[in-house]
């Protein structure tokens, strides 16, 4: 039974099943950690991007070091969506990752269950801006720790210790490019929003 089809047939096929309830999250992290790599690999509609082209003065601003063949970035926002089942349906805004577009996270997070901060492990630093503000805001997240060319450089532990972390926020490793692997970090986060809610 899909969505719009009716619940019985005959005098009462006029009632039809409820839409999907719409829930909001957010895809946070660093510059060029996968933000919307992860979004264009689970959505069912084509992806809304606002990358721009880098340029040479921005070249000089964000560190290219681990992302060479990096030719744009996120200027405002990526925008997706799934359906998670007949009951839900999941809006995915992915944050800018430079810090100099910070200034857009409240309204891109406002009415968000969860986050999920995409991490590099090559360089980890990138993305304390996005915990901290996770953290500030009371907002639940989980950590995905992006597999760049399958390999993690440190353990899940280490990443915990370095991030700050509490035992209460979920690491999982994933790969932003695989659509199953990138459904299962959200579905991590969508069970932490919901024990919120129960508690």
């Amino acid at each position: 039974m899909t969505p719009t089809e009716p619940l019985v047939h005959g005098s009462a096929a006029h009632t039809a099943v409820r839409p999907p309830l719409p829930v909001k999250m957010v895809i946070a992290g660093g510059f060029g950690v996968g933000k919307t790599t992860t979004v264009g690999a689970i959505s069912e509609i084509e992806p809304l991007t606002t990358e721009a082209a880098i340029t040479e003065v921005a070249a000089g601003v964000d560190d290219l070091t681990h992302t060479p063949r990096k030719t744009t970035t996120t200027v405002a926002m990526d925008f997706g969506c799934i359906t998670i089942d007949p009951t839900l349906k999941l809006y995915l805004f992915g944050t800018p990752g430079q810090d100099r577009f910070g200034f857009m996270w409240d309204d891109i997070v406002e009415g968000a269950v969860g986050g999920l901060v995409i991490v590099d492990t090559r360089r980890l630093d990138d993305c304390y801006a996005a915990v901290d503000y996770f953290e500030h805001k009371g907002i639940p997240f989980a950590v995905a720790v992006n597999a760049f060319d399958g390999t993690v450089e440190h353990t899940m532990d280490e990443v915990r210790w370095a991030l700050d972390v509490t035992d209460g926020v979920p690491l999982v490793v994933f790969d932003a490019r695989e659509r199953g692997s990138v459904r299962d970090a959200l579905l991590v986060v969508l069970e932490l929003a919901l024990a919120r809610t129960e508690r």
